[in-house]
């Protein structure tokens, strides 16, 4: 074979190439109409699988580094396999209908392969049909295109024309499945916000109680602009998402159990609405990211509603060796800790005075004052008592999250007025609480007392400080530190997130 019939082949073949692509997109796009950004995207277990299966040290830099940046480029790796599969399969099928002269065969081989390996993924055999119909849709308009009716004979154009066709399905699909996609994806498009939690009875909370709580948070926060208050919104999302999915669960509150289990003398299990039926509290608590960088943003405060879990513990009996505890959820996480943790800990579902978003864990997930995030468990389905200690799904990874949360005062507003300097952030130490906020504006030769909000109601909360001075005129470094409630300093010993937390004191550059 000479060098001219190559490269003609070689061009030849880039058509074929192209319309795989635009099939493969079409698929992705196809099953997103059908599925929205749920479990049954086609997507959705090739992410998972990935996350799970990367290295350790690979996790590691997504998670201090990329942040939510990480997850994403992991949900479009995973896209781009799924399409570049189907495109493979989308080509052969129109070489073999070439070959065996039937106009027929790519569409229905790319149809009938795209929903095969859809259903393998996801295990929906109904909604598996949008990423096949996707896929089939552009494939029969590439045959049709290619072949056009000239006079009373028929002949084959030039391969532009074909991709051309296929290029503008995949338009026209995309944007229709943009819009079918967010109407089926819980809590987007049609299906709004949470709904409000609205009063529960005999159990202790009600729905005006919590409003009071929340407007006492924001009349109370520092007005300090481009930083958040005291209570962070939710629905906006504002409030950090941090977990394991690219594509969070789809659970349904009717059909959904939390059972207590392992070394116990008897198991026990509630429903969604047992579970609201029990007393319940309503408080303000913070979580923060093990995994975030030392003045991140990987820190927030909302009000939750829930009951106490210690409550349906004792029902059990628990009979535990180690005196630890694992908490398992919907989605296969899991994360083992010292039940004495548990003393204060909370079922939720309810935040800020809505239902649980999905995000955040709905129908209920765990709230451990005091630790880091990784140990309140979204979508939780199971507390088990252990006989023996082991290791949870970060702790396999390398990461020590499970113990106190590290104190921290971040620096997240500066300002200047008239000669004069703000300066703010927010202060946390877990259960322990904030006494004081200390602000250097020398680099740490000199300390002056910061003002503090008033502590919210919960026994783990943040607190905004607040610090005005004189601009020294030139350049400087300003230097935040906490003392918690026990009366202990800040560590100043600097650390990176993993494996057990940031810690040290924040400053920045005022010029």
């Amino acid at each position: 074979m000479n060098a001219d019939t190559l490269t003609t082949r070689t061009l030849a073949a880039l058509p074929t190439a192209a319309v795989g692509l635009f099939a493969g997109i079409a698929a992705v796009a196809g099953s997103y109409a059908a599925a929205g950004f749920t479990p049954s995207f086609v997507a959705a277990p090739v992410a998972g699988f990935l996350s799970r299966q990367l290295p350790d040290v690979v996790i590691r830099y997504a998670i201090t580094v990329l942040g939510s940046l990480g997850q994403q480029l992991n949900l479009l790796s995973a896209v781009a396999l799924v399409a570049t599969v189907v495109g493979v399969l989308a080509a052969s099928g129109l070489v073999l209908g070439r070959h065996l002269n039937n106009r027929a065969v790519p569409a229905v081989l790319t149809g009938v392969g795209t929903w095969a390996l859809s259903v393998l993924l996801t295990g929906s055999v109904l909604l598996s049909l949008g990423a096949a119909g996707g896929a089939a849709a552009v494939v029969a308009l590439a045959v049709v295109v290619r072949t056009v009716e000239v006079g009373s004979e028929s002949r084959t154009v030039d391969g532009r024309r074909e991709v051309v066709g296929a290029g503008l399905s995949v338009l026209g699909i995309g944007a229709t499945s943009y819009v079918l996609g967010q109407q089926r994806t819980p809590g987007k498009g049609a299906v709004g916000s949470s709904p409000a939690l609205g009063d529960s009875g005999a159990n202790g909370t009600d729905a005006s109680s919590r409003q009071a709580l929340l407007q006492q948070g924001r009349e109370e926060a520092f007005d300090l602009g481009g930083m958040d208050g005291l209570v962070t919104e939710v629905e906006g999302g504002d409030f950090y998402q941090v977990d394991i999915n690219a594509v969070d669960p789809t659970v349904d509150e009717s059909e959904w159990s939390l059972s207590v289990t392992g070394a116990v003398e008897t198991e026990v299990s509630v429903g969604y609405e047992e579970l609201r039926s029990m007393p319940a509290t309503d408080r303000f608590e913070t979580l923060r990211c093990v995994g975030e960088q030392l003045n991140g943003h990987k820190m927030d405060t909302a009000l939750w509603t829930g009951t106490p879990i210690m409550d349906l513990v004792e029902r059990a009996g628990p009979q535990s060796g180690c005196e630890c505890v694992m908490l398992r959820a919907e989605d296969d996480y899991f994360e083992e800790f010292p039940m004495a943790a548990l003393e204060d800990a909370l079922l939720a579902y309810g935040m800020n005075g809505n239902q649980l978003p999905r995000a955040h864990g709905y129908p209920v997930r765990a709230l451990v004052p005091g630790h880091w995030g990784e140990i309140s468990v979204k979508w939780i389905d199971e507390i088990e008592i252990l006989e023996r200690e082991a290791d949870g799904y970060w702790e396999q990874r390398g990461w020590h999250g499970t113990g106190p949360v590290n104190t921290v005062a971040k620096i997240h507003h500066d300002s200047q007025q008239d000669g004069r300097v703000t300066v703010g952030g927010h202060a946390y130490a877990g259960t322990r609480g904030i006494q004081q906020v200390e602000v250097s504006t020398d680099g740490g030769s000199t300390w002056n007392e910061a003002d503090l909000t008033p502590p919210l109601d919960g026994i783990d909360v943040w607190r905004q400080w607040r610090y005005e001075y004189d601009h020294p005129g030139s350049s400087h470094e300003v230097v935040a530190r906490a003392t918690d409630g026990n009366g202990r300093l800040q560590s100043r010993e600097e650390a990176d997130p993993f494996p057990s937390g940031p810690s040290g004191w924040v400053s920045k550059t005022i010029n």
